[in-house]
Parts: C-alpha cells; structure tokens; sequence
C-alpha cells in the first residue's frame, strides 16, 4: 500500500539504497530488535522518492508494505485506518492499527513519510515487537535518533547525477548528452540550483515544454527567480507541486505556532536571506549586542526617539531599535538562549545547516534555493526591514575587531551581498542618516578586507545620491572623505588621497580639540599618504606633532601612540634619520615586551 510508483524521472542513489536495503533486510539481528532506518534532508531533495524506490526494490522480502503519511494527525489517522481495512481488522483508531501490525507474525515494511515537526514524538506510530521494519523520511535532523543503525542524510545529487536528471526532465534525447556544448548548458543551470532535486525536475519540464532552451534558463531564472520556483509541474509531481511549496510547509508550523520561539525564528530566517547563503558566525550577534550597549551608554536617551547623531557616520539608538528581538538589548550580559533556539528550530526543519567554526564558535548557511525562497516571500516592506536589521547586526558589531579578523573570510560574502542593492535603494529603507551610517560602517569593513574596487564603488554611489563630489569636499560630509581618501590611498592614487585628507585634517582642526582621537587618527593617515606621495619631510613633521600630542594624552603602552611611534620611525627611515629610526624603535620594543612579557621582534620593512 504505496501512495504512487517510483518516479520515472528517478537518478542516483544507489548508494543510500543499497546501504538502506541491508540495514532492513531479514537476518539474525532482526529478531533481536525491530529495525528503523531514518532518512532526512531538506525540502524537495527526494527523501519520499528513496523509500518509494527502495519500497518497490524490495516488495518481495516482505509480506505487506505500508505507507503513512504522518505530515498531520488526520492524514495519519486515515492512513492507519486504512492498513487496518486491508487487514480485516475494524480497528478505528491508530493505537488499534499499531496492535494489529504489532501482533501480525509475518514481516511487513512500514513507511512513515513527512515526519517533519519539532513538537511531535513519531515513535507513537511505531508499532512495536520485531516483525516489522520501518522507514522515517523528516526534514528534522533530530529525527535520526529514532534510527537503530546510522541515520542517512540526503544532499544534492552529484554533479553527473544531476545534468543526467536535468536532462531527462528537459526531454533532451540521449544521444545528445555527451556534446561538450550540451554538458556545458546542464553543467550552468546544476551549479544554478544547487543540485536540489525537485528544482532541477522543475527547470527541466521548464525547457520541455518550449518555454526556453537549456542555455537560455540562467538568465530566465535571474529574471524571473521566483516564478520559476513557483512552477507546477504537471506530470511526475511530488508531494509538493513545486519548490516555494516545499519550503513553505517548513514555515507554516512556526507562523501557526504564535510562539516566541517560532517568531525569533522567521526573524532569525529574514536576516540570513538578507545575507549571503555562505556559513555567518552567530558571533555577530553577541558583537553587535556589545556594539548596543555602548552605544546605549554613549548616546543620550531622547523620549522621542528621534536623537541627532554627532555627526554623519556615528550609530545610535536608532541602529540599536533595529536589531532582532533575540539580542536582548537591555540586558546586563549576553544571553544567546533565544538566539539559539531560533537556530535549532531552523536546523530541525532543514532550512538552515548548522556549522562548527575552528574557533569554538558555530555558525548557520542556507542552501542557495532557500535563500532565494525566503527572500522571495517577503512583501517587499518586510524585505527593507529585513534589510536594515541585516545591516544593523553588520555594523554593530564592527566595533569588535577580533571577529572581523578571526572571520574574515566568513564575513566577506554577507558584507558584499548586503552591499549589493543600489545606494538609492539602500538609502531608502530608513531614515537617510541613519542608514548612511550603517552604509560607512560597512564600508569600513570592505576597506579592511581590501574590497577596494568594490567600496570604490559604494562610495560613488554614496556620491551620487547626495550630490557630492570629492573634488569638491564638502564639510558636513567628513567621515566620507575619511573613508574615500584610505580607499584612494590603497588603490595608488596618493595624490588624490592626499587633497582629500588635507581637507579633513583643516576642518577637524576646526572642529575637535587637539588632543581628540579622530582628529590624531586622521593626522596619522595624512602623514601615511605623504609618505605614499613621496612627501617624506611633510610625513615626518605631522607624524612628530602626532606623537608630541599623545605623549601628553595617552599613557606610555596605548596601542595608538605605539602605531604612530612605529609610524615616524619609519618615516625617519624615509627621510635618512637612520639614528632617530633606531632609537625610536627600541623604545618601541621596549614597551611592548614590558608589556607582553616576551620578546618582540620589529623591523621597518
């Protein structure tokens, strides 16, 4: 009693088939215990298919094979009656089908298919004794526990599995498959969709029925994503028609449950899609819930919400109120527990991959059609929410550096795809300032990572949405200028790099005292461009002046006053001051190792 025939469209798996069907054959074993093989996997990648195939491969070896739908109580419920029916038996409820199998003395098989939910104990609809074998299909890995062997989880066809599937959905003949150029187009569309079993089928019966070719069906899919993920297959269809329907069962439970749980968790969901699909250290929230709190002890509360930044660039309490609800803000101490079971949940319902990062730290990716998915369902409000809650956990959490550097290559892709949008648009989720602000942050992050190009052009886009220009530098604009002018500098247009410094350095003297960080930082940068400009002597004076300052401000180990030490030191260096170089260096050294207590090794190079 099985719900459909194999698909005829069914490729692969001969591995996960012949490992299933050993661990449920009959042997001395099975009269021991009785035996469960569970089978999970994201949405749509074939797990009902497997046991259908390994249903049919192995309908001989037992002597009824059953299948039960457990998505729901009432499906299950009618599924039970049913094998009670086919039985003789007038049982009326699932407990009295479960004895029935129990006591039935020849082997059966026993599939129970779709065992999805979090909240919901599946080994109710095990029958127990040891006649009987069972097969469990779940999108929850959790489920692996009923399992008496190992559990099998399901991924992405290989790459030759998938352009074989691809090509049989598309009708594509046979005999064409080994042409490189057909190859090529299979190979384009594969990497496209990730090797997701349901959506290869849909981008197949796309092409078969003439609505494009093969080659054509990247840049249909670019243009019309979440229509082509909509598409309804009409023959061969899974349970679910399509692969936005298959991702939407996972989501219905937590948008039914009304639990806070269930809602940290579409939150959680709205900001990874907001992201890039790659791994995200979950690091970044708690940075960006210290990245709050100092703010919130900086920046003065205003009962009408509506506080001033200092000064364009600053983040305050606007960026704060943006963060998800699962980073407690007022909270005394870090608390990840709602973090974390907004992770779990996503975990059990295969929408998200749990990660263990080298640091210690975990973090969460999202297959590629997900990701599309869960944007795309957003009402476009909801995805500029989305958007700006992304962005203010991102330059939140800028303040601690030790996470952007450990994670660097992590972070990378979800600073670029949140960057990805036009500034315009950008700009247009929120209040404009704020927003700029988060924007710099960010670009700041791009400048670390050496994105130069990239920031090169996010701040011509800045340029253009506020009509300015930095050939023309305006005042009110400074902390662009300061991150326009690194960008020029790493990019080789020291010239460039240093007008546009000089122009912050005159007005921060204007505006800051002289002993003020930003104003020494940006001191600092104008000496370093000088230097890149072959401007040693000018570099070497502003760069006295900068440490004759922090001789008076900072205390003798303060890592600022130490880089710009072991800055003029190299600039003496430049300018032929060999004596003065060395002298200044060993004072450097000198501080560091009473401070670290080791010996420090520092050169000019």
């Amino acid at each position: 009693m099985v719900p459909r025939t194999v698909n005829s469209l069914f490729t692969g798996r001969s591995e996960v088939i012949e490992r299933m069907q050993s661990a449920l054959r009959d042997d001395d074993s099975s009269k021991a215990k009785q035996k469960r093989v569970v089978i999970t996997g994201i949405g749509g990648m074939g797990k009902s298919e497997v046991c259908l195939k390994v249903a049919d491969l192995m309908r001989e070896d037992f002597w009824g094979v059953f299948w039960v739908d457990v998505g729901s109580q009432s499906t299950a419920k009618n599924d039970f009656l049913a094998i009670a029916k086919a039985l003789g038996s007038a049982a009326e409820s699932v407990d009295e089908t479960l004895r029935v199998l129990a006591n039935t003395k020849k082997r059966w098989l026993l599939t129970l298919d779709n065992a999805d939910e979090v909240d919901v104990d599946y080994a109710r609809y095990m029958p127990s004794g040891v006649q009987g074998v069972v097969i469990v299909t779940s999108r929850n890995p959790q489920c692996s526990r009923y399992s008496t062997g190992p559990a099998e989880a399901l991924e992405g066809l290989d790459a030759e599995h998938s352009t074989q599937l691809l090509l049989k959905a598309a009708r594509v003949p046979e005999e064409a498959w080994r042409s490189c150029e057909t190859q090529a187009q299979a190979q384009n569309v594969v990497r496209l969709l990730g090797s997701h079993t349901l959506a290869l089928i849909q981008a197949g019966a796309y092409v078969a029925e003439g609505f494009c070719q093969l080659a054509e069906y990247p840049k249909k899919y670019q243009q019309q994503r979440k229509r082509l993920l909509k598409y309804n297959l009409t023959q061969e269809q899974s349970r679910y028609r399509d692969v936005f329907a298959t991702f939407e069962a996972s989501t219905d439970a937590l948008e039914r449950s009304g639990s806070q749980e269930g809602q940290d968790a579409l939150d959680l969901l709205a900001v990874l899609c907001m992201l890039h699909s790659s791994v995200l250290p979950l690091e970044v929230c708690e940075d960006a819930w210290r990245g709050a709190r100092r703010v919130l002890e900086d920046v003065p509360d205003e009962s009408d919400g509506t506080e001033k930044p200092d000064k364009i660039g600053d983040l305050g309490r606007w960026h704060v109120a943006q963060l998800p609800k699962f980073v407690d803000t007022t909270a005394d101490e870090w608390d990840d527990y709602r973090l974390k079971k907004a992770s779990a949940r996503l975990v059990s319902l295969s929408l998200v991959t749990r990660h263990a990062l080298g640091d210690g730290g975990g973090g969460l990716s999202t297959h590629p059609l997900a990701h599309a998915w869960a944007k795309e369902r957003l009402e476009k409000e909801r995805q500029r929410q989305a958007w700006v809650t992304a962005g203010c956990v991102l330059a939140l959490s800028r303040g601690q550096t030790e996470l952007w550097q450990v994670h660097e290559r992590e972070l990378r892709p979800h600073v670029q795809s949140l960057l990805s949008p036009s500034v315009q648009m950008m700009l247009s989720c929120g209040p404009q300032e704020a927003v700029l602000a988060a924007l710099l942050e960010c670009g700041w992050g791009l400048n670390t990572m050496r994105e130069d190009a990239r920031l090169e052009q996010l701040l011509g886009g800045i340029y253009q949405a506020l009509h300015i220009r930095p050939s023309d530098p305006s005042k009110e604009h400074v902390p662009i200028w300061e991150l326009a002018a690194r960008n020029l500098g790493y990019m080789g247009h020291a010239q460039e790099a240093v007008k546009l410094l000089g122009h912050v350095v005159k007005i921060q003297e204007t505006t800051l005292n002289e002993g003020h960080p930003d104003r020494l930082a940006s001191q600092h940068e104008l000496a370093g461009a000088y230097q890149a400009n072959g401007q040693i002597k000018e570099a070497v004076k502003l760069l006295e002046h900068v440490v004759k300052i922090q001789e008076t401000t900072l205390n003798e180990g303060h890592p600022s006053r130490l880089a710009s030490q072991h800055a003029l030191a190299g600039a003496y260096q430049a300018n032929g001051q060999a004596e003065e170089a060395v002298k200044l260096l060993q004072h450097v050294v000198r501080i560091k190792e009473s401070l670290w207590q080791r010996p420090i090794h520092l050169d000019l190079c």
